[in-house]
C-alpha cells in the first residue's frame, strides 16, 4: 500500500513529530508509514486522513497485490 503522506505533510508545513503527537504515535512510526514498511491500524489509517481533511482512499492507495 503506498501513502501520500510526506506529500500531505509538506503541503500542511508539519513535521513527522508534529504529526505523530496529532495522532498519539511515535515519529518513528510515523516514518516507518511513509517508508512503507509499516501499514498503519485502521485507526490510526483514519486520524491521519482527518489531520489532513482528505478521504482516506486519498491518503492510503491500495496498489496490485494488496
Amino acid at each position: 500500500m503506498k501513502n501520500t503522506i510526506r506529500i500531505e505533510r509538506a503541503v500542511k508545513n508539519i513535521t513527522q513529530a508534529e504529526l505523530a503527537e496529532q495522532v498519539g504515535v511515535s515519529r518513528q512510526t510515523i516514518h516507518s508509514i511513509e517508508s512503507n514498511k509499516y501499514i498503519p491500524s485502521t485507526v490510526l489509517a483514519i486520524k491521519i486522513a482527518r489531520i489532513f481533511s482528505k478521504p482516506l482512499e486519498s491518503i492510503f492507495i491500495l496498489e496490485d497485490g494488496d
